[in-house]
C-alpha cells in the first residue's frame, strides 16, 4: 500500500515559495554586482530576475531601468574607495583619496566603463564627495568653488580609469598613438613633430601627480576669500 504524503502538491510548492528570499532592491544590486564580477562579466535584467527566481517584471517594483541599476551597482563599487586612511597634509589626503578612487575602478574593466557611462548614487557616491568637500574646505577654497571642483574631480578619475580599463598603456612607446605620432609628417604636423618626445615623455605616475597638481592649482586660484 503506497504512504499517504501528508503533504499535498500545492501546498508543497507553497512552502517552496515562502522559503524563497525575498527580492529587494539590495538583492538585485548583490547580483547585478555577482554577475559584473563572473567570468565573463555579462549583466542583463533577464540573468539577474532568472538568478532570483522571478520576472524581469518583478524587477521594476525595485529599479526603474538599467540605468538606475547601474547607477546603484557603481556606488557599491564606490564601498571599497579609502577617503580617510592617507596622512599627510590636505593635498597629501586628496591624492590619496584619488588614487584610491581609480585604482578601484580599474579592478575591472567593467567598473571603468561604468562609471564613464553613468554616474553614482548612493551613499558611497556621496560618502566621497563629502570627503572631497571637507578637505577643499580645509584647503581654504570656498564653498561655491568646491562643489563644482568635486565634479571635475570625479571626471578626472573616471577619465583615467576608463583610458586604462583593459590594462593597456595609451602611452606606450609602441603603442598606436606613439606609432602615430612618430609618422606625423613634420610638414603637415609641424607642432607635434617638435614636441613628439616631450608629448610621449614621462611615466602613469609622474602624469597623474602633474594633472593632480594643475586640477589643485587651477581650484586654489578660483577660490574666494
Amino acid at each position: 500500500m503506497p504512504q499517504h504524503d501528508p503533504f499535498g502538491a500545492s501546498e508543497v510548492e507553497s512552502r517552496r515559495r515562502a522559503a524563497k528570499p525575498l527580492l529587494s532592491r539590495d538583492a538585485i544590486v548583490e547580483e547585478a554586482l555577482r554577475q559584473i564580477t563572473s567570468d565573463d562579466g555579462a549583466m542583463s535584467l533577464r540573468k539577474i530576475a532568472k538568478a532570483l527566481d522571478t520576472g524581469p517584471a518583478s524587477l521594476y517594483a525595485h529599479v526603474n531601468d538599467m540605468s538606475e541599476l547601474q547607477a546603484l551597482v557603481l556606488d557599491r563599487v564606490l564601498e571599497a574607495v579609502k577617503v580617510d586612511e592617507a596622512e599627510g597634509s590636505w593635498r597629501d589626503r586628496l591624492e590619496g583619496l584619488l588614487r584610491s578612487y581609480i585604482e578601484v575602478l580599474m579592478t575591472r574593466p567593467a567598473f571603468a566603463l561604468m562609471a564613464f557611462q553613468t554616474t553614482a548614487v548612493g551613499p558611497n557616491a556621496l560618502r566621497i564627495a563629502e570627503a572631497l568637500l571637507e578637505l577643499l574646505a580645509e584647503a581654504g577654497v570656498d564653498q561655491a568653488n568646491a562643489a563644482w571642483a568635486i565634479d571635475m574631480l570625479a571626471m578626472f578619475v573616471t577619465a583615467v580609469a576608463a583610458e586604462h580599463a583593459h590594462g593597456s598603456d595609451p602611452g606606450a612607446p609602441d603603442g598606436p598613438v606613439a606609432q602615430a605620432i612618430n609618422r606625423a609628417p613634420a610638414d603637415r604636423y609641424p607642432r607635434i613633430h617638435a614636441a613628439r618626445n616631450e608629448i610621449m615623455s614621462g611615466t602613469g605616475e609622474e602624469r597623474f601627480a602633474w594633472s593632480v597638481d594643475v586640477l589643485i592649482r587651477g581650484i586654489l586660484s578660483r577660490a574666494q576669500p
